[in-house]
């Protein structure tokens, strides 16, 4: 109870903690129910990794850093043999969903667009407490959750459960990526890749020539994100590597071009499985049958935003 009763932590992330132990309490339904689940074919690796992930995010905050990443380590081993997997699915019928439809209509929508509501109201006013965006996120799940309750009197405690069980079991272990990915750019970081990077590039890009450095720059953010999966994490280490040396060093102006690299990088999201929010979790939740359906769609349409991005960024630096 330290942690809650300490004045010194932020009240938003009090509140953060608290989601993830809710969180964590969700993965550990999924790995019991899984590992009830006769139909699974994989048990006991699926129990595995969505047992450990409950206790990393319900107790991370008080597992020592040691045993937090043992236990990372043992959680993806049944990701990487391929032990993890979903058992029995119950989906609605089409009769169900129809009915449903006919009943409520495009009022279904209004519990989404509570989500980015709330999750907009606590990023600008903080609901007077100083609330994040990510709680904002979560108290709009809630409202949402009561509010499909009382749309349709069917909505029970049990059915959420169930649903997200069933969402966490067929995304599996992609679902941990984005988490993964965005803390691989701070390991990047503190590990002095930007500064590798800075001596690489100092050699290619003439010094004083801030267009070449912005075309290296935009380039290096798609490529960086490809590999990464997350332009986020690709930011912070391409702008200490090139942004800032080679390109904002001589005057550039540090809002456009922060705000340009970004979608820099979006256009490497388009490109990459890594990106697992994006192009890989639409092919499992559609059964697609084309793995890089959804990338081989969208990278002309990246090839053509890359160009468009660094015009822009040399014209308005």
């Amino acid at each position: 109870m330290s942690f809650f009763t300490n004045p010194e932590v932020a009240f938003s992330a009090k509140v953060m903690e608290i989601i993830y132990i809710f969180m964590g309490a969700m993965c550990i339904y999924t790995a019991f129910k899984n590992f009830k689940d006769k139909e699974n074919p994989s048990q006991i690796g699926t129990f595995i990794f969505w047992f450990l992930l409950g206790i990393i995010l319900a107790l991370g905050q008080w597992l020592p850093p040691l045993v937090s990443g043992i236990l990372v380590v043992l959680m993806c081993l049944p990701a990487i043999f391929k032990k993890v997997s979903k058992g029995q699915v119950a989906v609605p019928t089409m009769e169900e969903t129809q009915a449903n439809f006919e009943k409520i209509g495009m009022k279904i929508f209004i519990p989404t667009l509570c989500i980015g509501l709330f999750a907009i109201l606590c990023a600008i006013t903080g609901l007077g407490v100083g609330l994040s965006a990510l709680n904002g996120v979560a108290i709009g799940v809630v409202l949402a959750m009561m509010i499909l309750m009382l749309q349709n009197k069917n909505n029970t405690f049990k059915v959420f459960m169930n649903d997200s069980e069933r969402m966490l079991s067929v995304v599996g272990p992609l679902s941990m990526l984005p988490m993964l990915l965005a803390c691989l750019g701070a390991v990047f970081t503190q590990a002095g890749v930007g500064d590798v990077i800075a001596q690489v590039v100092g050699t290619i890009i003439p010094e004083g020539n801030v267009t070449i450095g912005i075309i290296v720059y935009a380039i290096g953010m798609m490529l960086f994100t490809m590999i990464m999966g997350n332009a986020f994490a690709a930011i912070t280490v391409m702008t200490v590597g090139i942004g800032y040396p080679f390109v904002l060093a001589y005057g550039a102006n540090p809002t456009v071009i922060g705000m340009l690299a970004l979608t820099c990088g979006y256009c490497g999201t388009l490109c990459t499985p890594m990106a697992a929010n994006f192009n890989t979790v639409p092919v499992a939740l559609l059964n697609m049958k084309k793995q890089f359906g959804v990338i081989k769609n969208q990278v002309l349409i990246a090839g053509i935003m890359i160009v468009v991005q660094i015009i822009m960024m040399i014209a308005m630096q």
